[in-house]
């Protein structure tokens, strides 16, 4: 059986990642509206993922009967100054994420719970692959801009 507050913190990391979704469709809707629709594909394709990981986590808990509590998703507040800067609260948000893992992991190690600790690890690879993606899509973007906009566009909407 589940420890209690590692089964907590599994729960809330529940919302999370659908936070993150909710997140990266907001960043989507926005590039969409600047006429950024490869950049709106990247961050679709984030968003799916991070649905995928909510989805994760709520079967490990359901299949050792945790009763799983959806909670309100909060509205993303993020207001952008320019086309970069979505691309850098992205990345803090996966370092975000990543803490919070972390914090997970160090709760199921406390507690010797080590099928836990074997089900995050996965999430341990997954968010050091998704730092490095948002990372480099910054240094992409700092390489193209201003002149290769649109060459970042048409090869981000190949995601």
């Amino acid at each position: 059986m589940l420890n209690a507050n590692v089964s907590k913190l599994l729960n809330d990391q529940i919302n999370k990642e659908m936070y993150s979704a909710y997140l990266y469709l907001d960043m989507a809707n926005y590039y969409v509206n600047k006429g950024l629709n490869g950049f709106a594909n990247w961050f679709n394709k984030q968003a799916q993922e991070e649905m995928a990981h909510a989805i994760k986590f709520m079967h490990y808990l359901q299949e050792n009967n945790f009763e799983v509590s959806l909670e309100a998703i909060a509205k993303p507040a993020l207001v952008y100054a320019d086309l970069r800067e979505p691309l850098v609260e992205s990345l803090k948000h996966e370092g975000f994420v990543t803490a919070s893992i972390h914090n997970i992991f160090a709760e199921a190690s406390k507690v010797h719970d080590f099928r836990t600790m074997e089900f995050l690890n996965w999430f341990i690879k997954e968010q050091g692959e998704e730092e490095k993606n948002a990372n480099d899509l910054i240094v992409d973007y700092d390489w193209h801009h201003p002149a290769g906009l649109f060459a970042l566009n048409a090869k981000l909407a190949q995601r």
